[in-house]
């Protein structure tokens, strides 16, 4: 049977409708003197049927307009689920109900995933240990996660619509941006990062208040300093005092003897000298374990670039520092603190280059706002570079195990950055002072 499109079913109908009308007339003019007989109920009949046809038309019309209108009504109250089941290709109504449909599946596609991750977002803000709250145009608690309720030591029902006064983070709130607090909580106090970020939720302003709290942060890396620290001075100490100690005993042991040896002289002389040396030993290492705990902030003047290079590479005596290319600029630093890790640098590159017969070199460029500096050896490069700025960590005979912590915090100091890395084209290591200009 020949499926006809909506537009087609609606010409018929057209049709349908005005062909009795059409009989009629073609009755009156084919047939005058009997049509003239008849005329009153051929129209009676003629508009009877015309206008039962005409409902049948309306009705035609209309229904698929209110399917349409049940399909997009469901879509608005959120409910996908609803399909029309006249949805064709080819047919002006069948497009739309197609269109209405693949809108449905589109929109319950996008609610699933917004849910997915709304739910993800949700486990997520409650894992976190950073406390979260979100408050609305009138400063009233709307959201916060356990975190929150942990430092303000409450429960989610009695939090929820409270001002930020009586939850007692008005201050909080005042902050713009970003700012370090030290104060109380409930739960805690010491030092908090306030973060305040503006959003919008309706149409209305709302403040969303991340407080994180750096104190149990801070504490554990002073924990862990500490232990670091006590490890090094611990094995520094023990590697001065037990020899000593050892040597300690020796001499008094040799003094004891009687009668005394013949070489007495010689052997307290040769122990004394040993204590002595470790005694200057540990002496070093505390005098730059000092030198480490004070230095002072830089003291900023404007210096010539290329002749503090130069006169940094002139002290080293070991060997003949190249300087490359230096250009002309004027920066703001400390000389001194700049110069004195130039030293400490160019120091450590000779340490490596006269194990294999090499050289250093000392060059410098202009990237963007920023100065590098690079100090370049050819020495044996860097088996590992996890322990190259513990305090007092060295891998050479006598060495401090300062210099390059030392260089590091005066670069730092001036806002710049210092690392370490092997080199590319040849064998070596390269050290890098980037500084802003």
């Amino acid at each position: 049977m020949l499926k006809l499109n909506f537009e087609r079913r609606l010409l018929l109908d057209i049709g349908l409708v005005l062909l009795p009308l059409l009989s009629v007339l073609s009755a009156v003019l084919l047939w005058p003197e009997l049509a003239e007989r008849l005329v009153g109920g051929l129209v009676s009949v003629a508009l009877i049927a015309s206008l039962l046809l005409a409902l049948r038309l309306r009705r035609r019309v209309i229904y698929p307009l209110y399917t349409l209108s049940n399909l997009l009504e469901a879509l608005r109250e959120g409910d996908f689920s609803l399909r029309g089941s006249r949805a064709q290709r080819g047919d002006a109504i069948g497009d739309v109900i197609w269109e209405v449909n693949a809108l449905s599946a589109t929109l319950r596609d996008q609610r699933l995933r917004v849910e997915e991750s709304s739910a993800l977002l949700g486990k997520v803000i409650e894992a976190i240990d950073i406390a979260l709250f979100s408050f609305d145009a009138d400063a009233r608690l709307q959201l916060v996660n356990q975190a929150g309720l942990r430092l303000l030591q409450l429960n989610a029902s009695t939090a929820r619509g409270r001002s930020a006064q009586e939850l007692g983070l008005d201050d909080c709130l005042q902050v713009q941006g970003a700012a370090l607090l030290k104060r109380g909580f409930a739960a805690v106090s010491g030092s908090f990062d306030v973060r305040r970020f503006r959003f919008r939720s309706g149409g209305r302003p709302q403040d969303l208040l991340v407080i994180t709290d750096l104190s149990r942060a801070l504490r554990e890396e002073e924990r862990q300093a500490w232990q670091r620290l006590i490890r090094v001075l611990g094995h520094e100490l023990n590697n001065s005092l037990a020899p000593i100690k050892s040597m300690s005993g020796t001499l008094a042991s040799v003094i004891g003897r009687e009668p005394l040896p013949e070489d007495w002289r010689e052997d307290v002389h040769a122990g004394l000298r040993v204590i002595g040396d470790r005694a200057e030993a540990l002496n070093r290492f505390m005098i730059g374990y000092a030198s480490l705990a004070r230095l002072p902030p830089p003291r900023r003047r404007s210096v010539a670039l290329a002749p503090l290079m130069r006169q940094a590479a002139a002290l080293e005596q070991r060997l003949a520092v190249q300087v490359g290319e230096v250009p002309d600029l004027q920066l703001a630093v400390d000389p001194d603190q700049l110069e004195q890790a130039l030293i400490n640098l160019i120091k450590n590159a000779a340490d490596a280059a006269l194990v294999e017969r090499g050289g250093v070199q000392l060059q410098a460029s202009q990237t963007g706002d920023w100065l590098q500096i690079d100090v370049l050896d050819d020495g044996l490069g860097l088996s590992g570079s996890d322990n190259l700025f513990v305090p007092f960590f060295t891998t050479k005979p006598g060495g401090s195990g300062i210099g390059l912590v030392l260089a590091r915090q005066i670069i730092e100091g001036h806002g710049g950055r210092l690392s370490l890395s092997n080199r590319e084209d040849v064998r070596g290591c390269r050290a890098r002072i980037e500084l802003p200009l």
